[in-house]
């Protein structure tokens, strides 16, 4: 009884985290009418609906509902099975509306129709919790969008209205800005970098920016070239050290006495050992050759042995 009341309570804890992580699931981009935008895997230009994880972690979407039929919540089922199923975290994927749902998982049984509003609508796997809906306007043309200004986010004005949703097309939009279709992609394209940009116009030459580029190596350089000599002698220290402990000498008193020696004490060191190395005669270089009065003498000979014990 306790195993299974158990098991019920981890039951109903996943489905509530699950639908909590679902509602993370956001309609993020709308093509009704593609004439020259993305082909599917088969090569054909179909109406296309991008979704958007808006989690900071992985969403498993199979066994939701996509729809454009409020009164036919479970008009699409999205298959078990496919590992593509699973959005990573701030990512999307698309779903074509070419009611082919016999080429793949991600090809549909909705239809888009262009000229009159389309709504769209993702139901949970219940068939009755609606997580995300969209009312994609009739003034679409052909290669045109209806995307969200800000990946998965609702924007409303001071006035209560919402003004997440525009038209792209690939041109500019009245302010001059650029207005980009992006199929499985950020709705919000950066340029460029301003501070570059910046850069760019104050130094046009590059002059600036390589003497800095330079002084960077330069400094990066000094500075290793100083840590490799600290390191050197500190490792000559410890195996001057070691040696020393070797040989049973004491590293410190070592070290000590080798910087009291000055110049005198080693110059008198010198002169005594020249005095002693020249104390003996020098050796005459002249060779004297006696001749041996027995030619033949074999190895047995008496004559090379030792005619004495020698003395102990």
């Amino acid at each position: 009884m306790k195993k299974t009341l158990l098991l019920a309570l981890v039951a109903i804890i996943g489905l509530v985290a699950n639908a909590q992580g679902r509602s993370a699931l956001k309609i993020n981009e709308v093509m009704v009418s593609n004439n020259s935008s993305i082909v599917d895997e088969y090569g054909d230009h179909n109406a296309w609906i991008e979704l958007f994880n808006s989690a900071y972690g992985p969403l498993e979407i199979s066994s939701v509902y996509l729809t454009t039929d409020p009164n036919q919540p479970k008009m699409y089922p999205v298959p078990l099975g496919d590992v593509n199923t699973k959005i990573p975290k701030r990512q999307h994927v698309i779903f074509w509306a070419d009611n082919q749902p016999d080429k793949g998982t991600f090809h549909t049984t909705l239809q888009l129709v262009p000229g009159q509003d389309n709504w769209i609508g993702i139901y949970d796997a219940n068939g009755i919790t609606l997580i995300d809906e969209v009312v994609v306007p009739a003034s679409l043309t052909d290669d045109q969008t209806w995307a969200r200004k800000t990946d998965g986010k609702t924007i409303v004005d001071a006035n209560g209205n919402d003004i997440s949703w525009e038209v792209r097309d690939n041109g500019a939009k009245a302010d001059g800005t650029p207005s980009y279709i992006t199929p499985s992609s950020n709705n919000i394209i950066k340029d460029g970098n301003h501070k570059v940009q910046y850069f760019h116009e104050r130094d046009k030459n590059g002059f600036a920016l390589t003497v800095m580029a330079m002084c960077i190596v330069f400094s990066a350089l000094l500075v290793l070239c100083i840590c490799f000599m600290i390191i050197s002698k500190i490792f000559a220290k410890v195996v001057l050290s070691r040696k020393l402990r070797a040989h049973g000498l004491d590293p410190i008193a070592d070290t000590d006495a080798a910087e009291h020696d000055s110049g005198e004490e080693i110059a008198a060191i010198a002169m005594a050992l020249a005095e002693h190395l020249d104390a003996h005669d020098t050796e005459s270089t002249v060779l004297t050759i006696n001749k041996v009065k027995r030619a033949y003498s074999p190895w047995s000979s008496k004559i090379y042995s030792l005619r004495e014990l020698p003395r102990r």
